[in-house]
């Protein structure tokens, strides 16, 4: 049971909270729009702390393209913000809300960033840690501390801040974040291949991503997610389905990069194509996880070799039932699979240890995810690492208590 719900309007203000949290021993749940508060183990927690007051769009200069933003900024306004001085952020954030039956839309800033969760793009535009030109944190001890900075982008100093991306706010609170972000493309087409195997499609994306620099998306969606989509005409097609993003700053730019793409995936089957506005809508649900079944089901989240995704899912399909998107050209594939009392864990690791990289149980019952381990066991190298970082950054251990390990 809650005692307490903190609502601090100022980084110092938090700070001191922090400061008295840790002198007195209490476990502090951090939370933003609570879109993701079903992912990782379950909480334990006597206060928690909100992070809705500290929001807002610092500045954005459009030179550097550069947005400083406060951590419980909701990342659809620094979107709106960005995309009127026609720029967008590189990695495309996926919002895994919808995963958990929690409304699209709501994620922080300091949510995305520390629960690592880069979209499609990540492909082309890196990743999340890849973006942050500077970040500033409180620390569980109740320190003000910050790396970089909009005005010193290529000064990294000491970076911890890829410490933080994907740390659950575990090892600090973000309170503000200065990242980088690119030019809108002006014509955007996507080419579908439809009924390749996950192995002929594999290939057949990384054929594309290999031949062209212009592909900034490529997915391929099994005949039973393809047919989730709300892009009808698509989902009505009955097979499965291939998808290529290709992006280009002017209309006969995209034209000669589609024509070469289309060759490459020619020798795969026929090329289908859709254009601008449907392309949009249809990479903005795939954002929205909307081929992913809704309901309780188990959602695991491997990333790996893209030469060995059809591989590892076929082999964890000898003994679990599973359904599987494969994103990133195959290098992360979203696997839904049937509920056991471990949500698969053990053969999903198993065949994960052969092929090499690494799983995350995204979506589980509350008992399960309490009971295994959600995300990737560290070997004695990186858990020695992990416990000198939660030691520096939360000597008290009050933040977020056994989010990420046990």
């Amino acid at each position: 049971m809650l005692e307490t719900i903190l609502r601090p309007a100022a980084d110092w203000e938090l700070a001191s909270l922090l400061a008295d949290a840790t002198d007195k021993q209490r476990p502090v749940e951090i939370v933003g729009a609570q879109s993701k508060v079903d992912y990782g183990r379950p909480r334990r927690r006597a206060s928690v702390v909100s992070m809705h007051v500290l929001r807002g769009i610092r500045a954005l200069d459009p030179k550097s393209r550069i947005v400083t933003v406060q951590g419980g900024t909701p990342v659809g306004d620094v979107e709106r913000e960005l995309a009127r001085a026609g720029l967008m952020l590189a990695f495309e954030p996926a919002d895994i809300a919808p995963l958990y039956g929690r409304e699209a839309g709501a994620m922080t800033v300091g949510g995305l960033i520390a629960a690592n969760t880069a979209g499609c793009r990540r492909l082309e535009g890196g990743s999340i840690a890849d973006s942050l030109a500077g970040l500033r944190i409180v620390t569980g001890g109740g320190e003000v501390v910050q790396a970089g900075g909009a005005v010193r982008a290529g000064r990294n100093g000491l970076d911890w801040r890829r410490a933080m991306v994907g740390s659950l706010g575990t090892l600090g609170v973000i309170v503000e974040a200065s990242i980088k972000a690119v030019p809108v493309a002006m014509r955007t087409a996507t080419l579908v291949v439809l009924g390749l195997t996950p192995a002929g499609a594999v290939e057949a994306m990384g054929d594309a991503v290999a031949g062209a620099a212009s592909v900034t998306g490529a997915v391929h969606l099994e005949a039973s997610a393809a047919g989730r989509l709300w892009y009808r005409p698509l989902a009505e097609q009955g097979e499965a389905a291939t998808l290529v993003r290709i992006e280009a700053p002017a209309d006969d730019i995209l034209e000669t990069r589609v024509a070469f793409v289309r060759r490459i995936l020619a020798v795969y089957g026929e090329v289908h194509r859709i254009d601008d506005d449907d392309t949009t809508a249809l990479w903005h649900e795939l954002r929205l996880m909307s081929p992913i079944a809704a309901g309780q089901q188990p959602v695991w989240r491997l990333v790996l070799l893209a030469s060995r995704a059809a591989e590892a899912v076929a082999a964890i399909r000898r003994d679990l039932e599973a359904e599987a998107v494969y994103d990133w050209a195959g290098g992360r594939v979203w696997l839904t699979v049937a509920e056991t009392a471990d949500a698969g864990a053990t053969e999903i690791r198993r065949v994960m240890a052969g092929v090499g990289g690494t799983a995350t149980l995204v979506r589980a019952r509350d008992a399960v995810r309490a009971s295994v381990d959600v995300f990737e066991p560290l070997d004695a190298g990186r858990e020695l690492i992990a416990r000198r970082l939660k030691a520096v950054f939360d000597p008290g251990n009050i933040l977020n208590v056994g989010r990420v390990y046990r």
